[in-house]
């Protein structure tokens, strides 16, 4: 019995657990009580742990799980983990074996997400009891550098039996079959998920990603944080990603000396710092627009959407995103 009928998922789908709010409790709920596996995204301690609670209400008797960011882990995240029985854990952004150590503690899998067969050995040897595996075509932060058709069979020959999941193109069931046919135990889906009715994306955002032409991987949005992330493109990238989609150089290096801001400062002050961002300096942090927030910072945050983002043309609910994905 492999990972996800363990946990008596219906459909080997995972919704993508991300961050900065945009996956809270309305859209892991919704997803897991669909019969796939909802994951509520980081978020200061005490929201991530109200959102956990709200997921389990909706999704009834079925799992949800959990995706945390490793520099921006507090213990109080763990704590929330272990008192909402959270069966899964996903970290993203790094691989920690003070973390993995704590949160198997409290009875969950934990699965690292990897880029290439390397990370996959660390993170396996750091005590991680699974992985997923990312494209570069996959939205938000990205650990891969090279497509998934790549990735994905490079770790299947490095590792042993362990879950192996697979992230980054996942638009429809045919894209599920593909990736189940080439070896993996399920696949995970961020910008079908961020286009439904319970993600809480702003509205312009989600408009923006259903017009996208393009995505481009950048360093833009990289104040207090070190990984290229996958965008679509808004003012912010016209003006400053127009020579580089990795951005200026200056800004570059600026951003890698504030990468350990992202381990000393809470979330909430990264989300707080979105209102004093400006279009005419690059100093922009990972946050994203949710609804609530005024339309004009759409135009200077990252609007994180995978290469998918082309295939797909609605908003829909998220039980009618997970039908779509079914194999």
């Amino acid at each position: 019995m492999n990972l996800l009928e363990a946990l008596g998922l219906q459909h080997p789908v995972i919704q993508a657990g991300m961050g900065g709010g945009v996956a809270g409790g309305e859209l892991a709920g919704s997803v897991s009580a669909s019969g796939a596996l909802g994951t509520v995204g980081i978020a200061d301690p005490h929201t991530f742990a109200g959102e956990l609670r709200r997921a389990s209400e909706l999704a009834g008797k079925r799992p949800i799980a959990a995706n945390l960011l490793v520099p921006f882990i507090r213990k109080a995240h763990v704590d929330a983990c272990a008192a909402g029985k959270v069966p899964l854990v996903v970290l993203h952004g790094g691989i920690s074996a003070r973390w993995i150590t704590a949160l198997r503690a409290t009875g969950a899998r934990v699965l690292c997400t990897v880029g290439s067969a390397t990370q996959a050995r660390r993170a396996l040897a750091a005590g991680a009891t699974g992985l997923v595996v990312q494209g570069v075509e996959a939205g938000g932060h990205l650990m891969a550098d090279r497509p998934l058709e790549v990735t994905l069979p490079e770790v299947l020959e490095a590792v042993d039996d362990v879950p192996v999941l697979a992230a980054g193109g996942v638009a429809d069931a045919a894209d599920v079959r593909r990736l189940l046919a080439a070896g993996a135990t399920g696949a995970v889906a961020g910008t079908r998920f961020l286009l439904t009715e319970e993600s809480r994306a702003h509205p312009e955002y989600k408009k923006r990603v259903l017009g996208a032409e393009r995505t481009l991987r950048t360093l833009l949005f990289g104040v207090g944080w070190h990984l290229a992330h996958r965008v679509v493109p808004n003012a912010a990238t016209d003006r400053w990603c127009a020579g580089d989609d990795l951005g200026p150089r200056w800004m570059r290096g600026l951003n890698r000396v504030s990468a350990p801001l992202g381990k000393a400062l809470p979330l909430t002050a990264l989300d707080t710092m979105v209102s004093l961002q400006r279009g005419w300096l690059p100093l922009y942090t990972p946050a994203l627009p949710l609804a609530g927030m005024s339309t004009a910072a759409v135009d200077h945050t990252a609007l994180y959407a995978g290469e998918t983002a082309h295939r797909i043309h609605d908003v829909v609910p998220a039980a009618e995103a997970v039908a779509r994905l079914a194999p």
